[in-house]
This record gives structure tokens, sequence and C-alpha cells, in this order.
């Protein structure tokens, strides 16, 4: 008798995700992204607030190591699933953490996510929707200034219940994308949160404004992809896979 390897089949790559207790949008995305691939892909939920502030965004540092190991050995990444999250904590300690558990593997996050989408379409001015309030925008902006990306339009939902963010119409995010990507000198268009739904609609955003369209979750999985080692063009949704 046959068996396939454990990651359900021979020689594909094998990726971790740390995803938040309250998000219902990553894992769904995720596997409509993997169908069909040969990458097997394993979560861990990490504990968090609902209401989203940078105290309780901060919180989950001290939980970040003991998630990872919840992980299997012998992944080839892992990103730890929160935009916010990762910027209030910051891009290097959440690699530490993560790889308290996982020496040596690659680890990413979607606001590392992003910064490399962006520099891999070129875009350095952008539109930026959220579902946050401003006190968590504010130091997602400050972060992408330091690394020389601008944020000139932003539109925000104002929700501080992350279990509502899920809640949000597609529809009233490609509204909010439209709003903001048709400010002047706009070069992409990023939407933040792995718990806002986006999938359906970036090829759409993208037609109707011409420029490319980058999200948490399509970033997060792309970065994820590419520190593997997989060639992943044509896999996701938006110009940013066939870069």
């Amino acid at each position: 008798m046959d068996y396939l390897s454990n990651n359900g089949a021979a020689g594909g790559k094998r990726l971790g995700l740390i995803v938040l207790q309250t998000d219902e949008t990553l894992e769904f995305e995720a596997r409509q992204l993997l169908a069909g691939h040969d990458t097997a892909l394993f979560h861990a939920r990490i504990p968090n607030a609902l209401d989203v502030t940078p105290e309780t965004l901060a919180a989950m540092e001290a939980e970040m190591p003991r998630t990872a190991a919840l992980l299997p050995d012998g992944l080839d990444a892992i990103g730890y699933a929160c935009t916010s999250g990762a910027t209030v904590i910051g891009p290097e300690t959440v690699e530490d953490c993560v790889q308290s558990a996982h020496p040596d593997t690659p680890v990413t996050n979607p606001i590392s996510a992003i910064i490399a989408a962006l520099d891999a379409l070129n875009a350095r001015r952008i539109a930026m929707v959220t579902p946050y309030v401003v006190d968590v925008t504010a130091p997602m902006r400050a972060l992408l200034a330091e690394c020389g990306v601008e944020v000139i339009s932003e539109v925000s939902f104002q929700e501080v219940d992350d279990s509502k963010v899920a809640r949000i119409d597609p529809a009233s995010t490609h509204a909010a994308m439209i709003e903001a990507g048709h400010a002047p000198g706009v070069e992409a268009v990023f939407a933040s949160c792995t718990n806002l739904q986006t999938f359906p609609i970036i090829d759409a955003v993208e037609h109707v404004l011409d420029l490319p369209v980058v999200t948490s979750n399509q970033a997060l999985l792309w970065h994820m992809l590419r520190l593997s080692g997989q060639e992943c063009s044509g896999w996701g949704p938006g110009r940013l896979f066939s870069t």
C-alpha cells in the first residue's frame, strides 16, 4: 500500500499559520488560494481580545511562543497572521518569538509581507483601507513611512470589535477601496486586516482603478510561499501573483 507524505502530497511545501482566535476569514481565503497545489497549511490559534487596541495587540507577544510551539516541526515558513499586532509588537520581535519554537524557519507577518509586496510592485505612494480606529492605524502608517511607503489616502470603518470585522460586506470594502484609490498620486491600494474579506474583490478593484491591490491575506500567503521557495505565479488574485 502506498502512503502520502505527512503534508498530504509528496514533495510539497509545509507552511504554518498563527491565526487569531477571533479570525474567521484567513483560513477560508487560504484554502481558496492553495486548492489544487502541492502545499500543506497548518494552523494554530493565538488568544486575543475582541477589542482592538494597541494594548490588547501588544498582549499577544506573551502568547506567541506557546502558540508557535503548537505547530508541527519541519515547516518551510511560518506566518503570524495579524497586521496590526505585528506592527505594534514589531516584526523582529514576532520573528524572535516564533523562532524560539522553530529555530531557523523563515517567519513573516502581514505588515512585512505588505512592504515586500509593495516593493515587488514598485509602489511607494498608497491608499489604505482598514477596519481600525486611529490609535491602531497611526502605528501602521508610521512603520510604513519608516520603510519608505507613504499613505496619501485612508478610509477606515472605525471598528474596534474584531468579531465584527469578518462581517463587513465585501461590497462595502470594494467601495472604500475605490474611494481611497481615486486620490491623486496613488500607486497601489492596501486593504489591511486578516479578518477583512477581500479575495472576492481584488481583481474587480484593480480593474476599476487600473492599480495593483494588496491585502493582508493575499500578501501574507504570497510572502510565505516565496520564503518557502515555492514558485506561486498565478496562484492568487491580483497583480501581485503575476510578479
